[in-house]
């Protein structure tokens, strides 16, 4: 659809008439007009050219003049109605990827993977599926990093997440310091769309702030945690006498996360497997579910170039005319400027 920004200034088209209108009414006595070249040509009052302007420059000013006029009122093309993506919830991603997560009790496909394994390939799913929510992903081991911060390019949070990896942020596992990072990262966001799920398979060892200050301070700023933790509670371990049954999450602080969860409105899950992990995170996105009206949007493309340039080109057209007309007009004899 076409239309004018400021139609308003389509009146200027009359400002032509009006000066002329206005023009003042006297007696004019026209200068002499001679051949250009003719030897009285240069004296004071001789005209070269006739007063009268043509018709042909009388027209192109016109048309550049209109032309002038409807670029200042601002022609623009608005395109059709685009519903825009809407954000239901600013949601950080808190990973654990100390060395502790390298333990293989996830099962894929009948094959052993490691726990990281496991939580990119539950995550990426989860991360595709968010269109609309802007993701942050922060991971820690003894310090905390802010991977990527809020975005809603979830392709970038995809790749980034995939390409963790054990150790990159220390040995020890600082709980404390990445949720106060992840709360520092939400604060300005509105209070009811901070989310932060957090992810581990141990205790706090490392960090500033505990994990119970941590919880204050999410309370306080109105961020819910959402608490898992990761690992099996029984596996077979082989070794030089034989095969034994260990709890390879035995260091794994339930009591905490469960504390955490519940102090900031929250909910703690337990992953024991690949299956429950994934349940885990389709079970946050329906608890976290916000729906917004969708806002609508007409893309606008402005025009006014197209009239603006082409008034430029036909006043220099008539410009370059006007002076390229007489010279191209024969020159007069010699007999003739004596005659």
């Amino acid at each position: 659809m076409l239309t004018l920004a400021y139609p308003w200034l389509l009146l200027l088209v009359l400002a032509p008439l009006l000066l002329q209108w206005r023009r003042p009414v006297g007696h004019t006595v026209d200068a002499p007009v001679l051949p250009v070249g003719h030897w009285l040509s240069d004296l004071p009052g001789v005209s070269r050219r006739g007063n009268a302007t043509p018709l042909w420059r009388k027209l192109l000013l016109l048309l550049a003049w209109l032309l002038l006029v409807l670029a200042l009122a601002r022609p623009q093309h608005v395109g059709e109605q685009i519903q825009l993506p809407v954000s239901g919830r600013d949601l950080m991603l808190v990973v654990d990827i100390s060395p502790s997560m390298d333990e293989q009790d996830m099962v894929i496909q009948g094959r052993s993977i490691n726990r990281l394994q496991a939580v990119k390939v539950v995550l990426d799913d989860f991360i595709t599926r968010r269109q609309g929510d802007r993701l942050g992903l922060i991971l820690f081991g003894t310090e905390p990093y802010v991977q990527v911060p809020l975005t809603f390019d979830l392709a970038t949070v995809r790749t980034l997440m995939r390409e963790s990896g054990l150790g990159m942020a220390g040995r020890a596992t600082a709980i404390g310091d990445a949720v106060g990072l992840a709360i520092k990262r939400l604060r300005d966001r509105p209070q009811e769309q901070r989310v932060v799920v957090l992810l581990t398979d141990g205790a706090n060892t490392a960090g500033e702030i505990t994990p119970d200050k941590a919880t204050e301070i999410a309370e306080a700023a109105g961020v819910r945690l959402y608490t898992i933790g990761i690992g099996a509670e029984s596996m077979v371990q082989r070794g030089f006498l034989g095969s034994r049954r260990v709890n390879p999450s035995r260091d794994l602080d339930e009591a905490l996360l469960t504390r955490m969860a519940e102090q900031t409105g929250g909910q703690y899950f337990r992953a024991r497997s690949l299956p429950e992990l994934e349940l885990i995170y389709e079970t946050i996105n329906q608890l976290e579910a916000i729906e917004l009206e969708g806002k609508f949007y007409r893309p606008v493309t402005e025009l006014f170039a197209w009239p603006a340039g082409l008034a430029a080109l036909l006043w220099l057209a008539q410009l370059l005319v006007r002076e390229l007309v007489p010279r191209l007009r024969p020159a007069p004899s010699e007999g003739d400027a004596h005659g």
